[in-house]
Formats: structure tokens, sequence, C-alpha cells
């Protein structure tokens, strides 16, 4: 089997999973329990918590523990929305967000909130001119992801940051979950980023687990009101073990960031280099450092994009119809659309999304089914 759809999920590493396993049978009181077990709990709770703080370069007080990527982005955009709201309902989304941003900045306009989206060049990155003409005087919101889930393009946010400084009224927020250990964390957490959202399953941790950060200082209104967990702002009883398996994850894909990043650059520099000799292939992704360097989507001309990604299955290598969230669905990807390709040619769009579990014998069997695949589509071609 070859696994080339990291973007969508990653395999855990053994190690998450053991201290997962670990923590579920031993040390499985409430944290906000009074006796012993759960003081017990209470300490690990906060361990992972300082750990994670620490391999991100920020404070314990600013990580907030949650079920994910979608929850930390909804939380982000609708929390700060409401609480902010005396002051402006003015959002700012770029036009290649997630659905977990993208569709809560829609529920908000249904909700007496105005949203204007940032438009992207044919590239895939946000034109931060435009988006500097969009911001107001009720301006109370900002969101930008850091490495597009569809593409791969990184996007501008120290630009971004920069165009801010002096406006410290607007929050802004990075949607991050693509970004861990695929580029520096000093890119996207920068100084200015107030919010940003992480998901423990894109970087080798288990799934319905993730977390929040928030500068100190900053106010966000709660999605979820009970008991007052994490500091009364994200109340339910915490994912203890999924937290403790998070954060060794965390570590560990942090600590092979250095050696692991070139290899699966290399990789994907072999793949591109190979595709972009056949005439019916469309790149749709770059091998530049403007890119991350695992993600590669590409399109064969006249295939639509599942019938590819079947083709590879039977083989047991396994990609995707770029994001994983809206595959099902049978939409187009719609970062191409925003970036002005045409429907029919975003309908054949395939996403590689590289890791550093995997290895050139892969990449290797992939171009030799690759071109199989490419000799099958002569007739639709």
């Amino acid at each position: 089997m070859i696994y080339f759809d990291n973007s969508a999920t990653t395999q855990p590493y053994s190690e998450a999973l053991h201290s997962y396993q670990e923590v579920a049978a031993k040390i499985f009181g409430n944290p906000s329990s009074l006796h012993g077990l759960g003081d017990q709990a209470t300490r690990l709770l906060e361990a992972s918590r300082k750990q994670i703080a620490q391999l991100l370069g920020k404070s314990a007080e600013e990580i907030f523990f949650t079920s994910g990527g979608t929850e930390s982005d909804n939380w982000a955009i609708k929390g700060l929305a409401f609480e902010k709201a005396p002051y402006g309902k003015h959002i700012i989304v770029s036009d290649i967000e997630h659905p977990a941003v993208k569709e809560s900045a829609k529920w908000l306009a249904t909700q007496g909130f105005e949203v204007s989206y940032a438009p992207v060049d044919s590239r895939g990155f946000v034109d931060v001119k435009q988006l500097a003409g969009l911001l107001r005087s009720d301006t109370i919101l900002v969101s930008v992801m850091a490495v597009n889930n569809e593409i791969g393009s990184v996007q501008p946010i120290q630009a971004i940051s920069e165009i801010l400084a002096d406006r410290p009224t607007i929050s802004f927020h990075v949607d991050a979950v693509q970004a861990i250990g695929k580029i520096p964390t000093a890119s996207y957490l920068t100084d200015r980023v107030d919010f940003a959202s992480f998901s423990g399953h894109k970087f080798h941790a288990v799934r319905g687990v993730g977390f929040l950060y928030k500068k100190v200082g900053k106010r966000i209104s709660p999605l979820l009101t009970g008991g007052g967990q994490e500091n009364g702002l994200r109340s339910t009883t915490e994912n203890l073990a999924g937290i403790a398996a998070m954060a060794k994850a965390l570590r560990l894909t942090l600590a092979k960031e250095e050696t692991a990043l070139p290899r699966i650059a290399a990789m994907k520099a072999i793949i591109y280099d190979e595709l972009s000799k056949y005439p019916d292939i469309k790149l749709f992704s770059e091998k530049s450092q403007d890119f991350a360097p695992n993600i590669l989507t590409f399109g064969i001309k006249g295939v639509r994009g599942e019938v590819v990604v079947h083709a590879f299955e039977e083989h047991q290598i396994y990609i995707s119809t770029t994001s994983a969230c809206s595959s099902k669905a049978g939409k187009p990807a719609g970062t191409l659309i925003s970036m002005g390709v045409p429907t029919k040619a975003a309908q054949t769009a395939v996403r590689i999304s590289l890791d550093d579990d995997n290895d050139m014998s892969q990449v290797e069997q992939f171009l030799t089914i690759f071109k199989q695949v490419y000799e099958k589509t002569k007739k639709v071609r």
C-alpha cells in the first residue's frame, strides 16, 4: 500500500498511540474532580498544554484544547464575531479558506454580520493589496489560512501581519491546520497573529483532538458552555488521552522537521518533474518555496478527478480529489475556481500529499502506475 493522502489525515505515530493507550488505561480520572485521580489528570493535562505551548514558542495560558480543526475554526470565527459585535460587524476571510472558516463566515452573514472575501491571484495566493483595500473602520476580524489545503500555496501571513500592525482593533486569525511540520512556525505564528487553529490528526496524533491558540489578553466568546473547563471558554470534559497523544505527536513532528522537509520536497520535485513531461497534464501546484513541500495537485485533461483516484486505488495507491472534506460531494476544488481555473479543468484535479513516512521507492511505484493510468485515459483525452 502507498498512502499519498496525508493532508486528509496522517497515520498516528506508534509513540502517540502508546501514550493514548497508557493515559486512557491508567490516568482515567476527570481533570475537574477534586480527588487524587482528578489531580493526577489535571497535572498531565497542564503538562501537555505547557509542552505544546513551548514547542510553538508560546505560553501555556494561550493554548485551549478542542475536538479538532473544524471546532477551532468555528470557535475563532463565531466566537470573535459575537465578542466584538458591539465594535463592528465586518469580517474579511480569504476566498480560498477551508469550509470550516468559509461556512462559519457565511452563517454569520445570516446573523447580521457583513462578510468580504479577499481574492487570490492565478497562482492561489491572497492578493494582499486587495485585502488591504477591504479594511474598514468597522472591520473586526481577518482570517487567512497558512497553507492552502487544496494546492499547497503558502499564504503571505507576514505581509498581512504588517498591514494589520497599526490596526490593533482587528483580530487576526490563521487556520494553521496544514502548517504544522510543513513550514516554519515563525512564518505563520507571527507576533500579530491573535488566534490560530490546529488539528492533531494532521500531524500524526489521533482524531478528535486539536487546539486553538489565543494570544494573551485577547477575548473570545465561548461556543460551548457548561462546566467551565478551559478557563471557562470551552466547556466539556477534556479528551486527556487524545491531548497527551497530540503533545507527543507534535514534539516528534517538530523534532524531525529539519531532516524530513528536504526529503519530502525532493520526492515532490521528482513527481512534479516527471508529470510535467506529459502533454495532457495540468499542474496546479508548484515546486517553488512559495508552496508547501508536501502537496502536489494536478489533473489529466478530460478525466474527472474521482476517476483518477479510483484508478490508483486499484493498485493500492491512495490519493484524493483535493480537499477530503468536499471530495465526496463531487464539487470542483474551490481554490482552483477562485484562481480562475475553468470548472471543467478544476474537476480533473487530484491531490498528492506526502509525508516523512513516504520514500523514493513509493515515488517510483507511483510514477510507474501513473504511466499506466495515463495510457488508459488516452481515448478520453
